[in-house]
Parts: C-alpha cells; sequence; structure tokens
C-alpha cells in the first residue's frame, strides 16, 4: 500500500499553514549522492539578526511524506524562538534504499552549517529533530557527525524515533496488526529500506542507531513515544544507553498513546501534555 499511501494527504497544504504563520519560506536545492534534494527553509520575519537554528527530519517510515509532513508544531517553535527552520525532502526507499536516506538527511544538515551565515543561523545553536522514521534519521545523522568530525548539533529531539530493524521487543510483538503504525508496518519499511539485510549482522548504526555500540559523545536528547506502540522499547532503550554513555537525556512514555498520537488528535488531553513537555524541552534548550 505504499504508492496508496503517499497519494493520501497527511498534512495540510503548506500554503495554508503559512496563512497563519508570519514566515518566509524558500525552496533551496541540496547537493547530495547522485543528485539534487529539497529542502525548505522557514525564516520568521524581523527579530534578532542572528537566530538559532532547527534542521528537521520528517516521518513517514521511511516509505512516505516528505518535507512538509509534521511542520506545523516546527513552525510554531520558530515563531516562538525566533528561529529559522530547515525541512528536508531525503530520498525514500524503496526507491532509494540505504544508505540513502540517511546520506541524503547528513548531507542536509552539512549543508545548514555550511550556510548558517546566509540563513542567519547561530552555529552554536542547530537542534536537530525528527520524528518517527525523521526521529531515527536525526539520530543516525547525530552518530554520523560524531564519527567523521562533521557540523555538531546542540541537542537532538527524537519523537516516537525508528531505532530498531529487528522488531524483537516485547512491544513490537504487542503491536500487532493494530494502531496506526503497527508491526507489519515496521516490518514493510525497514525491508523496503534494508531489502535482505533487514535484522541481519549486516546492518549499521547510522541506519538502525538501535544497534550502535558507542552512545557517547553525542548532543543530549529529547526522546518520547506512546506506551501503545511498537518503538516504545527500542526507545526507552536508547534512552537508557545514552544516560549509561554519559549524555544527558529526557525520557516520555506517554501512556495509552499510539504511534503519533498528538499529530492524530491534538485536541485530546493526553496530546496537549505530550505537546506542552515536548516545547517546554525546546524552550529550555533554545533559551540559553
Amino acid at each position: 500500500m505504499i504508492e496508496q499511501l503517499r497519494a493520501a494527504p497527511f498534512t495540510a497544504p503548506i500554503d495554508e499553514v503559512l496563512a497563519t504563520r508570519a514566515l518566509d519560506h524558500q525552496v533551496r536545492a541540496v547537493s547530495v549522492a547522485g543528485g539534487e534534494v529539497a529542502a525548505s527553509v522557514f525564516i520568521p520575519r524581523g527579530g534578532a539578526a542572528t537566530k538559532p537554528g532547527i534542521y528537521f527530519l520528517h516521518g513517514g517510515g521511511m516509505i512516505i511524506g516528505d518535507r512538509f509532513t509534521g511542520i506545523a508544531n516546527i513552525l510554531d517553535w520558530a515563531l516562538e524562538h525566533d528561529a529559522v527552520v530547515v525541512s528536508l525532502d531525503y530520498r525514500l526507499a524503496p526507491e532509494h534504499p540505504d544508505p540513502t536516506p540517511v546520506e541524503d538527511a547528513y548531507a542536509g544538515f552539512e549543508w545548514t552549517a555550511a550556510h548558517v551565515d546566509e540563513l542567519g543561523i547561530d552555529p552554536d545553536r542547530i537542534l536537530l529533530a525528527g520524528t518517527s522514521a525523521g526521529g531515527g534519521l536525526a539520530a543516525g545523522v547525530a552518530l554520523l557527525a560524531r564519527d567523521r568530525r562533521g557540523p555538531a548539533a546542540m541537542a537532538q529531539l527524537l519523537m516516537s524515533p525508528m531505532l530498531d530493524d529487528r522488531d524483537d521487543t516485547v512491544s513490537a510483538q504487542q503491536y500487532s496488526n493494530t494502531g496506526s503504525w503497527s508491526r507489519e508496518s515496521n516490518i514493510t519499511g525497514w525491508t523496503a529500506l534494508l531489502g535482505d539485510r533487514r535484522a541481519t549482522a549486516e546492518v549499521n548504526a547510522y541506519a538502525a542507531p538501535a544497534r550502535a555500540t558507542d552512545l557517547s559523545q553525542l548532543p543530549p536528547a529529547f526522546i518520547d513515544v506512546g506506551s501503545a506502540e511498537v518503538f516504545r522499547d527500542e526507545d526507552v532503550a536508547y534512552a537508557g544507553r545514552l544516560w549509561e554513555a554519559g549524555v544527558q537525556a529526557e525520557l516520555h512514555v506517554w501512556a495509552g498513546g499510539f504511534h503519533i498520537f498528538d499529530g492524530a488528535a491534538p485536541a485530546a488531553a493526553l496530546s496537549t501534555a505530550a505537546l506542552a513537555a515536548r516545547a517546554s524541552w525546546v524552550r529550555r534548550t533554545l533559551t540559553v
């Protein structure tokens, strides 16, 4: 059902999103291996000459979505914190399997860091953020940046991140054929990305960050996840391993929350609490 899902409208058109927000929108080309991908740059009107930056990677299980998927809350943070947002259209599996998505994501992060003067971004205040598949890619970008001695993010915001291709946790077994992103959906996404390598020793930590053996010297992290979703146990384990490695992390597990519950029902009491906790962390992180 990949093609049907790609054809379904997940979010409001970007023109509608921007109609109520005082942001300028630029579309830029980012060079990647084998070509170019588009990035949207959103800049608040007025404000400080140098602003914090938010580099955002959208969700969609590695197989669907685009740079506008889930962008509304990110743009609200842009206005609240006078921040520049860069959102990348990384290429999707199965047409573009691993390592293309994470390498695209890393190229976009490098592009953002290389254009800080032009975009008016403080190079020491770039927040790396991603939702679901984008959260997994953000974690992979943080690992690549450390290992390649690339640009440094001030922190990483991992929202229900997709981290582990092995699907062997308790929560991966519990949520089969149910919910907004089931075990079967997860296997479909990881198989599209990795093919026959999925759940074998041939998968590296940049594609599936839960496989990383060394999580030291990474940026501070915020991780949140629902208790009623496939990603629950891998996300909790990742937070614990960050703490073990001496990396500061804030973890929230929202009781009864299914995958991306805050996007599906933003006015629900649980969603309101989750969005407020996330916004509080962003405020504390960007207000330095």
